[in-house]
């Protein structure tokens, strides 16, 4: 069966008018990046800048340059723990968000 819509827009769409949707897509791409699965995380967060910010907006925000965003936060990129948390930090404060975050015991 052939989706009527691309799944990315209709993603976009959500996070836009939906905040608690937003707000599970930080969390869960912040869970991600703790577990390693680094291309999810950053995708989730690319959707993020997309649908709430814009990567001019964040540029600003965090002093990088709009291109090096865009590479940061692609599929391969490999952005340092430093850039990382000046990127989610911009999200965090677009959202009006602070996940809490719950360390399990291993």
């Amino acid at each position: 069966m052939a989706l009527t819509r691309e799944y990315r827009t209709t993603v976009l769409e959500r996070i836009k008018r939906d905040t608690e949707f937003a707000k599970a897509i930080y969390a869960e791409a912040l869970d991600a990046l703790l577990n390693g699965e680094t291309a999810e995380g950053l995708s989730m967060l690319r959707d993020l800048v997309h649908a709430q910010i814009s990567f001019k907006e964040l540029a600003v925000q965090t002093g990088f340059d709009e291109k090096s965003l865009h590479r940061m936060l692609s599929r391969r990129g490999n952005p340092t723990a430093k850039t990382l948390g000046r990127i989610t930090s911009a999200i965090q404060d677009g959202l009006h968000f602070v996940p809490h975050v719950n360390i399990a015991a291993a």
